[in-house]
């Protein structure tokens, strides 16, 4: 058993809720680093506090002290790297996915930011006798697709002005946005109100609302969109489903450890 699967050493802890306890401090440490916030976060006694940190400084799951704060420790980095390298964003997303489609029996696409494009990582169909033309490992252009919006409205302007440099805003339909200026007030709506539209300017006939997702460092790194064709969804009747496609993508956000508001 390698030292990383071991389980926490809580004998110095009272028996009754000692893991609990010892996992409400250690959470409250990577969280915080001053002493006193640590002991608000886990609303413990400051003595049961000062114990399960002195045990977790021995175990290398954090390091520090009251005077200089906490950090985390080596063990805790490694386990979190571990984690972190082996995310597998189609297994975490499957079952929200599942439960999406079942209620607005859409098409439900998942895509991963893969340089200045968005990459499909998982595609579930709806009941609908027609298919969409995507699959899972297609990629498309972030400033024309829901998703892409959904993502590029996360990241900073001066990224966004990366994007255009180096890809341009190619019209993919007549309705693709090719203005830098269009670009960045489209992204601006989408980040008021939380999700993107894409009203056939990737693909003509097809519409989709799509939610950002965050990774576990708050990042815009995926997206999630509820897909359809114009003759089943004609003008924007598709946005009637944003806060389906916001509540899935907030489910999968926290399902990847991102941070609460």
């Amino acid at each position: 058993m390698t030292a990383e699967a071991k389980v926490l050493d809580t004998s110095a802890a009272p028996s009754g809720g000692a893991s609990e306890k010892t996992l409400r401090v250690l959470e409250a440490a990577i969280l915080h680093d001053r002493f006193t916030d640590i002991v608000e976060e886990s609303g413990l006694a400051k003595a049961t506090v000062h114990r399960i940190l002195a045990t977790l400084v021995e175990q290398e799951f954090i390091t520090g002290d009251a005077e200089r704060g906490y950090q985390p420790g080596a063990r805790f980095l490694r386990i979190a790297g571990r984690a972190v390298s082996h995310i597998d964003i189609s297994a975490i997303a499957g079952p929200i996915v599942d439960r999406l489609v079942a209620e607005v029996d859409c098409t439900i696409h998942v895509g991963i930011a893969n340089g200045f494009e968005m990459v499909y990582v998982v595609r579930k169909d709806s009941s609908k006798p027609y298919r969409m033309a995507s699959r899972v490992g297609l990629s498309m252009p972030m400033h024309c697709s829901g998703m892409g919006k959904a993502v590029l409205a996360g990241w900073p302007a001066e990224r966004v002005d990366q994007l255009i440099a180096s890809v341009g805003l190619p019209a993919r339909t007549e309705d693709t946005i090719t203005e830098p200026a269009l670009l960045h007030e489209e992204l601006a709506r989408v980040r008021e109100r939380g999700y993107a539209l894409d009203l056939g300017e990737n693909e003509r006939g097809t519409v989709c609302v799509s939610a950002p997702i965050r990774d576990h460092l708050g990042r815009t790194t995926y997206g999630i969109s509820i897909s359809s064709i114009a003759l089943e969804h004609p003008g924007s009747s598709i946005e009637q489903l944003a806060p389906q496609a916001i509540a899935a993508a907030d489910a999968i956000s926290r399902a990847l450890g991102a941070p609460t508001a």
